[in-house]
């Protein structure tokens, strides 16, 4: 038998639940039997014994009183597993097996010698066999034999399921309490984020997990500590660019006019867009210390679309769902800024949508661009990716548009995902709470 062929729980505590299950089972199962056959030969060296001494009275009774009165003996010298019949009894066999060889060896010893005995099994009745004598007036007498099995008491059943739900249930509990440590940590490595502030797994339990959870924590803070220094390098870079290109913006300006200089001039404006989009990325990265304060969401997805019509851009609202939410508003508009322009910059134009699922918020940006590749539509929100490649800045901006949205949406406490429609096009959809 192919152990690999059979069915395996995918879950280590259905696993460990069936191995420490299967094998107390088979444990309480050798005990019960040892315990069973230990009580079986017991019973039945007492039957033999009882069976030796009572067959050597019995005989020396019924061939004592006269043969008028045997029958009235017969109910004090029968018993549970033998009766004696006054007669040849059944026709028998003299092939026998072990039990019934040493029955039959009892019942000769028993019998002292002085009546010759012969012992016979009946076929057909499994262990049943009848032992022949003729007592001293020539009168044919048969013990009738039939061996039973020990009696086993009625509550024993019940015992047995009892132990066996208890084994379940200390099986269950055991392998319950040595995986939760488990599940937690898996659960806290699914939710590390070096972003947003959350707390250290607790460093109780046994040691092992202690040692686990600790390890756990240094490299939560390991990875915090060299998140807070990217973006400290990235923000000190970018604000230190901005004095030396203001410079070299005032220099060009005062050159005399030129093609060299108007390249110049959009270059420097170029990397100046560049280092302003950096910087937001990095103060995005922490929610730039906004506090968050209640504000109506449907009127605030009014006011903004408003804004670009005034400006005679194509932004329109598609449904809107008005109600109060906690939130920073400075980033939540940031965040539907970027996701806005990306529309407008390549479908021409953007619809918002503002639902409810649930107690959550769902604000969706839709438009009719060309939409992004499946395989792409996770990596385009990290920094500096862009889906056009010849690297324009005027056509595929800066590559950080929705890196910052993405980090927003975090700091806020949101998420923010890419779906591209049916029939084309893209929505980007801001999910709160």
């Amino acid at each position: 038998m192919n152990l690999r062929a059979l069915p395996w729980p995918r879950t280590l505590g259905a696993r460990l639940f069936l191995i420490l299950l299967a094998g107390l089972v088979v444990a309480h199962g050798l005990s019960f039997g040892v315990l069973f056959a230990e009580r079986y030969i017991t019973a039945r060296q007492v039957m033999l014994g009882t069976l030796e001494t009572d067959v050597s009275t019995s005989i020396a009774i019924l061939d004592r009183v006269p043969a008028a009165e045997r029958p009235q003996w017969l109910r004090h010298v029968n018993r549970g597993n033998y009766q004696y019949v006054l007669g040849p009894g059944l026709p028998g066999v003299p092939e026998m097996s072990a039990q019934a060889q040493e029955i039959a060896d009892r019942i000769t010893e028993a019998s002292g010698g002085r009546f010759p005995v012969r012992v016979e099994s009946i076929p057909g009745q499994g262990k049943r066999l009848q032992a022949h004598l003729t007592l001293s007036d020539g009168s044919p007498l048969t013990i009738d034999v039939h061996p039973k099995p020990p009696a086993i008491a009625q509550w024993l059943p019940y015992v047995l399921v009892l132990q066996l739900l208890l084994l379940v249930l200390c099986c269950w509990l055991a392998v319950r309490l040595s995986l939760r440590p488990v599940v937690a940590l898996a659960n806290a490595a699914d939710a590390l984020d070096p972003n947003a502030a959350s707390e250290p797994l607790a460093e109780t339990g046994p040691t092992e997990l202690v040692r686990a959870a600790r390890a756990f924590n240094a490299m939560r803070e390991r990875i915090a500590r060299f998140v807070e220094e990217r973006v400290q390098i990235l923000a000190a870079i970018s604000h230190d660019l901005q004095t030396p290109i203001t410079r070299m913006k005032l220099r060009a300006e005062m050159a005399e006019d030129s093609e060299d200089k108007r390249k110049l001039v959009h270059d420097l404006a170029e990397i100046e867009t560049l280092v302003k989009e950096g910087l937001t990325y990095a103060r995005a990265m922490h929610g730039d210390g906004e506090k968050a304060s209640r504000i109506d969401i449907g009127s605030f997805v009014e006011s903004l679309v408003y804004d670009y019509q005034d400006t005679g851009k194509a932004v329109t609202i598609r449904q809107n769902t008005g109600g109060a939410i906690l939130t920073r508003p400075h980033a939540l508009r940031r965040i539907l800024t970027n996701l806005t322009d990306n529309a407008i910059k390549f479908g021409g134009a953007a619809e918002l949508r503002v639902r409810r699922d649930g107690a959550a918020v769902v604000i969706g940006v839709l438009d009719r661009g060309p939409g992004i590749p499946a395989e792409k539509l996770e990596s385009v929100i990290q920094p500096f990716v862009r889906l056009e490649a010849s690297r324009n800045r005027e056509t595929g901006g800066t590559g950080l548009g929705l890196a910052i949205a993405h980090q927003l949406a975090l700091a806020i406490g949101g998420s923010l995902t890419l779906h591209n429609r049916e029939g084309g096009g893209l929505e980007a959809q801001l999910r709160l709470g």
